[in-house]
């Protein structure tokens, strides 16, 4: 699991710099893409240990190699409205919701032994529908390539890597536990259900908010309101999981900790990295949050989980949040 959490690291800023150096986006989403299909279709070739690891090791290479740079060509298409991002992201969020339901219902009719059918043909579909967009990377861009070493000397853009990469590691005791943990408390597979719906409407409506949000706040302000929102929420759910009226007031925030930063973050990252450097940037932003802080949050929930329990992991992932917010507070810029 280490090694395969590994590739969320490597992954995206190696495909990030081969995208920016070759100038030709599209064409490296396409090849990723594929290779990623692929190397998943070869779980129907073996079923040994070793061979599901290699399977998905590989998979996971080129899965989250090629997210960071459908970001960076999203903003290409937009140009001068990046405002308009967040409604694109909306519809992921919706597909998530989509996916989750029909598949748990083809699943019933073709039973859980087929998934992995399933999984093809939407990679294959996924596949499909990078040769039906068109490319804009091939836009002249003033600013050239920068090294990363000089690009991470802005106090402003590492600030934010930090706080990102303690963004998600406040999350790792949530995405990892949260089922099993509101199960142990007595909750119902249909309010489980229901408790995740909630989170994932939520981010619907703020993503869908966002440009007027973005307008009337600003992204400073939003980004602080929804890293100390992040803290609440862990508290909330560490302290009072028994209470049902406060469980799903605790997963609205998911509006804020989610669907509101990673919108501010997007921008924000979009702003630090111009021109040739957009994919990296997108890259890094995924590689030191959802990489190395993921792995960081899954990391020391787990520990916690079975030494502390869910109340001190919790109250150390609203701690992370913190951090994340104090060092917003101090470094990001201003609109």
């Amino acid at each position: 699991m280490a090694v395969i959490m590994g590739t969320k690291i490597i992954a995206p800023y190696l495909w990030g710099w081969i995208a920016d150096h070759k100038g030709n986006r599209l064409f490296i989403i396409r090849f990723g893409a594929v290779l990623a299909a692929s190397a998943y279709a070869g779980i129907f070739l073996a079923q040994t240990y070793w061979w599901l690891f290699l399977v998905l090791l590989i998979f996971s290479f080129f899965w989250n190699a090629i997210l960071p740079q459908f970001e960076a060509l999203t903003f290409n298409h937009l140009k001068d409205n990046e405002h308009q991002y967040s409604w694109i992201r909306m519809w992921g969020s919706l597909g998530f919701v989509f996916a989750v339901t029909s598949v748990g219902m083809l699943l019933n009719w073709l039973s859980i032994p087929n998934l992995p059918v399933v999984v093809v043909v939407l990679l294959s579909g996924i596949v499909l529908s990078t040769f039906l967009i068109s490319d804009h990377s091939g836009v002249c861009h003033e600013q050239g390539h920068l090294s990363v070493f000089k690009i991470l000397k802005n106090k402003h853009i590492m600030a934010l890597l930090v706080a990102c990469l303690f963004v998600q590691a406040s999350h790792g005791p949530y995405y990892t536990f949260y089922t099993i943990y509101t199960e142990s408390n007595g909750y119902g597979k249909s309010w489980i259900g229901l408790l995740w719906a909630i989170g994932v409407l939520s981010e619907v409506i703020a993503f869908a908010l966002m440009p007027w949000l973005v307008k009337r706040f600003g992204l400073r302000l939003l980004l602080l309101a929804s890293l100390f929102s992040g803290s609440l929420r862990w508290l909330l759910i560490g302290y009072y999981i028994d209470n049902i009226y406060i469980t799903v007031f605790a997963q609205v925030f998911h509006a804020s900790t989610f669907g509101i930063y990673h919108a501010v973050a997007i921008a924000y990252i979009h702003q630090y990295f111009k021109g040739r450097n957009q994919g990296k940037g997108q890259a890094l932003y995924s590689s030191v949050s959802f990489g190395l802080g993921g792995a960081i949050g899954s990391l020391y929930g787990g520990y916690l989980w079975e030494t502390n329990g869910a109340s001190v992991t919790f109250t150390i992932a609203a701690l992370f949040s913190f951090l994340a917010f104090i060092i917003s507070w101090k470094y990001t810029q201003k609109d």
